[in-house]
């Protein structure tokens, strides 16, 4: 029997395959069992426009033959089979793929679609097999033949008998080495759950011999052991189903069954789309954040499924990095595969599916905003700082997208409110958002510089993420109306200015002598437009407001940033006649008064005193 060469473009390539392409070897057992689904689906199809032909699907399955002593694993099927002559093409050329051309030569009907695109797929089972046998009867032929290979050394092609049409595939599983455990491939619990993770959905019974353990008749407590023919796989993925036969404990039951989550999902989507490019897809809006979601461990993606075979575990393209706690599967029959299957081509099909999916999302969560706000409130103190990152990254691109979604607590309302609510109640004169940053809703409200803006009757926006003054500042305007600091030097609060001129002018020799003690800790000192009943606050001059200071330097880069700070004095306060005092009498009482003003400032802003022990002592120092 004489044995054939591979083409020297199809050894080279084969040996790519084997040692390059597919990283997970596991993948073998998805790529044979696709291909003896696309050998039933061919006789399916015949069947479709042969009125003579029947087909009977209960005579059609795949079988997964496990003889663990003698080191072999058999897949089965009962598909169309191959003539001698399609061995030799087939098989004797890779990336010759018998499903491409059938899917070329015919138009497919009844939404049925061939998997197989490429010919390498067949030889993954070098992967963990040192020897590959295949034998087969192609439908209509009263032949059989036998190929046989042992990888690049070449291959023969021999008559042989075969009583069944079909194809049976023989693998001799490689011994073990240092590197890999070959036998996890001929243990049935392992190939059950290879099985069950790729080949899940498709549409034909993956069959397979169990061991059971039942009672002996007549016992207690002897058992013996057993064979059960079992089916392993579901076969109608609940995405393919009709939405009216589902319920939403379906749906729930599928999200545990994926291990998405130990949360109970607050939001479902099924999306069946047949239009430019088809798909199917169950996308899921967790109700609490994962335990990793913030950690470099964590990995967004979608499931991705081709015609019910997983493709991928995590396709992060599906998804863009600020829906990334989205959770589900998408299944399409017109996404283009490279050779190896496992890595997606980022091609048009890909980034269509990917924007109608954030749409999707989207338009889920905006209705979910405005129909069931309790349940998005919910959602938003999981996942609302994962959308603001999506406000500041790439440069705020995404900001039109997303900044209706945001939300922030409100002074006035004592609750969530979103920036279109606060500007539907905006007085007309009101030129800014204003907002106030800081540790927690607690520590904002005790805050002096909200003074003047609240006395006016304006709302203030408090922020308490570490990402949202940086996410605003990107928006810069929401609606034509800017945001503003109640620290920002200037709140446009324009009945102020005339007074504090005035107190600039009078206390100006003074609050110079404050800035020389204070050095460079401080931009310069003024009288205050914005305190009543405090005598002391800072403010920033410049885009680095001092919350973004504190994050920033709480980074664990090393680099540390500093605010233009400005001393603000209240001018009406006790505190200041007694500052004036010690400015106008006693010099060394008059620097001890700044010291502790500037310290208690920063107290107030959560910021560091750089000497503590000092500050102590001159609070000692006042009381005596």
């Amino acid at each position: 029997m004489e044995k054939k060469q591979f083409k020297a473009e199809s050894k080279r390539l084969l040996d790519i395959v084997v040692n390059s392409i597919y990283t997970n070897r596991e993948i073998f057992l998805r790529e044979l069992i696709s291909n003896a689904s696309d050998a039933i689906d061919k006789i399916y199809y015949k069947t479709l426009v042969d009125d003579s032909l029947v087909f009977e699907k209960d005579n059609y399955y795949i079988k997964v033959v496990l003889d663990k002593k003698n080191r072999v694993l058999k897949i089965i099927d009962t598909g169309i089979g191959m003539t001698k002559e399609e061995l030799d093409e087939n098989l004797g050329t890779i990336a010759k793929s018998g499903s491409l051309q059938f899917k070329k030569e015919n138009t497919l009907k009844d939404g049925y679609d061939i998997i197989g695109q490429f010919g390498v797929g067949f030889y993954s089972a070098f992967l963990v097999a040192d020897k590959v046998a295949v034998i087969t009867k192609a439908f209509g032929s009263d032949k059989a033949y036998k190929w046989e290979s042992q990888g690049v050394d070449g291959y023969t092609i021999e008559e042989c008998e075969k009583d069944s049409v079909g194809t049976e595939i023989i693998l001799n599983i490689k011994d073990n080495t240092e590197d890999e455990n070959f036998d996890d491939y001929l243990d049935e619990y392992r190939l059950r759950y290879i099985i069950k993770k790729y080949s899940d959905f498709i549409r034909y019974p993956i069959k397979m011999d169990m061991n059971r353990k039942r009672l002996k008749d007549g016992s207690e407590n002897e058992y013996e052991d057993y064979i059960e023919e079992e089916t392993i796989n579901s076969m109608v993925p609940i995405w393919r189903k009709n939405k009216n036969e589902l319920t939403d404990e379906d749906y729930n039951n599928f999200y545990f069954e994926k291990h998405y989550g130990f949360d109970k999902p607050i939001k479902h989507m099924h999306l069946s789309i047949d239009g430019a490019v088809r798909y199917n897809a169950i996308l899921y809006i967790p109700e609490k954040i994962p335990y990793d979601f913030y950690t470099k461990e964590y990995e967004k993606g979608l499931e991705l499924y081709s015609n019910g075979v997983l493709i991928m575990n995590k396709c992060g393209d599906l998804l863009p990095d600020y829906f990334g706690f989205v959770k589900g599967i998408v299944d399409s029959e017109d996404l283009s595969l490279n050779i190896s299957r496992e890595i997606l081509q980022h091609d048009r099909q890909l980034r269509f599916i990917a924007k109608n999916i954030k749409n999707k999302i989207k338009k889920e969560l905006e209705n979910m905003l405005k129909n069931e706000r309790d349940k998005y409130e919910i959602f938003y103190k999981s996942f609302g700082r994962q959308l603001k990152y999506g406000v500041y990254s790439d440069f705020g691109a995404n900001k039109e997208d997303l900044q209706d979604l945001l939300m922030f607590y409100s002074s006035k309302e004592k609750k969530m409110v979103t920036l279109d609510e606060y500007i539907s109640r905006m007085p007309q004169e009101q030129k800014y958002i204003y907002y106030a940053a800081g540790e927690s809703i607690e520590r904002i409200d005790k805050l002096p510089q909200t003074e003047i803006v609240s006395d006016k009757g304006y709302e203030i926006l408090y922020f308490t993420d570490d990402v949202d003054e940086f996410a605003i500042r990107m928006m810069m305007k929401y609606k034509d109306k800017e945001f503003k600091s109640v620290s920002s030097g200037d709140l446009g609060i324009e009945s102020e200015e005339k007074t504090q001129e005035s107190d600039e002018k009078e206390n100006k020799e003074l609050f110079e002598a404050m800035k020389d003690i204070l050095s460079e800790k401080v931009k310069y000192v003024k009288s205050s437009k914005r305190l009543k009943t405090h005598p002391v606050c800072l403010s920033n001059d410049g885009d680095l407001t001092i919350e973004m200071e504190k994050i920033l330097n709480s980074m664990p880069t090393g680099q540390k940033v500093e605010a233009d700070k400005i001393l603000e004095i209240n001018v009406n306060h006790d505190v200041f006649k007694s500052l004036k005092e010690a400015y106008e009498s006693d010099k060394d009482k008059f620097k001890l008064y700044t010291d502790i003003l500037y310290n208690q400032a920063l107290l107030i802003e959560g910021l560091t005193i750089s000497d503590p022990v000092e500050f102590t002592n001159n609070i000692c120092k006042i009381m005596k």
